[in-house]
């Protein structure tokens, strides 16, 4: 983390993947006369209704070296993460990166089998020689945390924050809503999210 520190060309990045609920309720104390307590009804998903009940939010925090501001790159799926996606995204932040001159980032995430598999360690070998050989892109170094130490994941508390954005107890928000949400909650570009409706691989 020191070292990418001393890199004016470099950022450090923190990733993870949080769960967005439609149907969440928001946990909460309000204060109301005895005659009209407050209560938040349970919420369920119409069976008409083809958008998913939650979607999946990728999210990278990346720390350029000063004077450069922190940023939030994020990306929904409307299904659980898997390889294929994670690959998708790790491409689609590189080129953001590269559009900003930066030419290597130090990714530190979890140990999600959607990081871990054979399938992104191979793209992030192949990604990172192709880079050193042509000298165009940015590299991606991922490092692996600790098990069970998200509290070393300096993104964690932002995932909190953006949580209690999308919540909603007077009505069932659609999935470009949350998306909304989400990404006015952190300042992001709109087109900083993307939706993929392919089935899972």
């Amino acid at each position: 983390m020191a070292l990418a520190m001393t890199h004016p060309t470099w950022g450090l990045g923190c990733g993870d993947a949080v769960w967005g609920s439609r149907l969440a309720q928001p946990a909460m104390h309000a204060w109301a006369p005895d005659a009209q307590a407050l209560r938040l009804g349970e919420k369920a998903r119409p069976k008409a209704d083809p958008e998913p009940q939650a979607l999946a939010g990728y999210g990278l925090l990346v720390r350029p070296v000063p004077p450069q501001p922190e940023q939030m790159l994020r990306r929904f799926v409307d299904h659980r993460p898997v390889r294929r996606e994670t690959t998708a995204f790790l491409a689609w932040c590189s080129e953001q990166w590269a559009a900003q001159g930066l030419t290597a980032v130090l990714l530190s995430w979890d140990n999600a089998s959607w990081h871990i598999s054979h399938e992104v360690r191979t793209w992030l070998r192949q990604h990172n020689h192709h880079v050193k050989q042509t000298g165009h892109g940015v590299r991606i170094l991922a490092c692996r945390l600790p098990s069970q130490s998200p509290w070393r994941n300096p993104s964690a508390p932002q995932w909190v924050h953006g949580k209690r954005a999308i919540v909603a107890p007077d009505r069932l928000r659609s999935a470009q809503e949350i998306m909304e949400r989400v990404y006015t909650s952190y300042g992001c570009a709109e087109d900083a999210h993307r939706v993929i409706s392919e089935k899972a691989a």
